[in-house]
C-alpha cells in the first residue's frame, strides 16, 4: 500500500481454490472483481495510515526538542500540571530537578557551536539512560533541563541528583579528538506539596546546588 510516494503497509489476499470458486460467475471474473475491490480498499487504507503517521509526526514535533529529542518546555508545562493533579488525588509527592549546564558558553566559544550541540545531545542521552521510564525529561531552553520525578520527595530528588553527579563525573566527551573537559551542572530541587502547589511555584522555589 503506497500513499504520497511512501510504502505504508502490505495487504495480502488469499483466494479459495479454483474448484470452490466455480459457480454462476467464472473463476477469473470472480477473482478479478475481488482484486479490484481490494485495490480500492488498499488505496483508502493507505491514505488513512499516511494521515495517521503525519499526525503523529506533527505531534512529536510539537512536544519534542529537535536537537536533544527530549520533551520541550510546552510539554513540561502540560504534563507537570497533570502530575500534580494526580499526586494531589493520591496524596503523593512529586519532585522536580532543574538543571543548568555550567559554563556552556565556553564550549561554544572554544570548540564551536557543533561541539556545544554535541554536549547537549550527550547530556540528553545520559538522562534517558539514567532516569526512570516514568520520569519526564525535558529541555527547558538553551542549556537548561527539567526532570519531573513522579512519586518522589525532595529527599528522593537529592539522592537522584547526587547519583547524577557521579555519572557526570565519569563522562568524558571529545569533539574531533579534542577533550572537552569536565561537564558540571547546577541543580535546583523542589517538591510538591512541600515547596508549592503549582508548577510555577515549584520552578520558582527550587533550591540550587552545584554538581
Amino acid at each position: 500500500m503506497v500513499a504520497q510516494g511512501n510504502t505504508v503497509g502490505v495487504l495480502h489476499l488469499e483466494f479459495e481454490t479454483a474448484a470452490e470458486l466455480q459457480g454462476e460467475t467464472g473463476t477469473d471474473s470472480f477473482r478479478d472483481s475481488h482484486q479490484g475491490l481490494a485495490i480500492s480498499a488498499a488505496a483508502q487504507i493507505a491514505l488513512s495510515l499516511a494521515s495517521l503517521q503525519l499526525r503523529e509526526t506533527l505531534r512529536e514535533q510539537s512536544i519534542r526538542d529537535p536537537l536533544t529529542r527530549l520533551f520541550n518546555r510546552r510539554f513540561l508545562e502540560e504534563s507537570f500540571g497533570r502530575e500534580l493533579q494526580l499526586a494531589g488525588r493520591k496524596k503523593q509527592s512529586v519532585a522536580v530537578l532543574f538543571l543548568d549546564l555550567d559554563h556552556f558558553k565556553r564550549f561554544n566559544d572554544t570548540f564551536g557551536h557543533d561541539a556545544g550541540d554535541m554536549v547537549l545531545q550527550s547530556l540528553a542521552d545520559l538522562f534517558r539512560n539514567f532516569f526512570r521510564g516514568t520520569d519526564i525529561c525535558c529541555r527547558y531552553g538553551g542549556e537548561e533541563f527539567a526532570i519531573i520525578l513522579p512519586e518522589s520527595t525532595s529527599k528522593d530528588a537529592v539522592i537522584r541528583a547526587d547519583a547524577l553527579r557521579l555519572e557526570l563525573k565519569s563522562l568524558r566527551l571529545r569533539y574531533k579528538k579534542e577533550p572537552l573537559g569536565p561537564i558540571t551542572v547546577s541543580v535546583g530541587v523542589a517538591a510538591f506539596p512541600q515547596h508549592g502547589s503549582t508548577s510555577e511555584e515549584l520552578l520558582q522555589n527550587r533550591g540550587s546546588m552545584p554538581l
